[in-house]
């Protein structure tokens, strides 16, 4: 199931949140740096790393201060890849993959890619549609997908019904 919500990603009710990062899990644009802020100091220790991730990939840390208890990063930049369509499909393949591996059930989103700009709107929900698990039973079960204004939750939600 998948829904479309007007909220603050830090403060979401979830198993798990997705962040985009690069590849030594720094965030991978202003609104995840702030994301991080709020998720404060311990969050930081959490998600230290001791070797470059590939662009793709997906790990889980702990969440620090946010309201979700897990972090699900998804890497879409490194070094040699920028940001685009088909890193952020692989991101979140291997998301959901470790989602399904630690038995997270519901899961918040952005809009992972439109926020670096590297992706519309519609692409990056296009994304997240497309690749998030069709399983009701399994996990994860539940994907929310979080926006800051509602203009956006309308446009969202008409791109997640061409896929329900």
């Amino acid at each position: 199931m998948i829904q479309v919500i007007v909220d603050d990603l830090a403060l979401t009710k979830a198993d798990a949140v997705v962040r985009p990062a690069d590849e030594t899990l720094g965030p991978a644009s202003p609104a995840m740096a702030r994301l991080d802020d709020r998720a404060g100091p311990r969050f930081a220790d959490q998600r230290r790393v001791s070797s470059s991730l590939k662009a793709g990939s997906a790990v889980v840390t702990g969440s620090g201060d946010l309201a979700a208890p897990f972090v699900l990063h998804v890497v879409i930049r490194d070094p040699e890849i920028r940001i685009g369509r088909e890193v952020v499909r692989r991101a979140l393949i291997s998301a959901w993959q470790r989602a399904t591996d630690w038995g997270l059930t519901t899961i918040a989103a952005p809009l992972v890619g439109a926020d670096s700009g590297q992706l519309s709107v519609e692409e990056a929900a296009t994304l997240l549609a497309e690749t998030f698990p069709a399983e009701p039973r399994g996990c994860p079960a539940e994907l929310h997908i979080v926006v800051d204004r509602d203009s956006d939750r309308v446009l969202v939600e008409a791109t997640v019904r061409r896929f329900a």
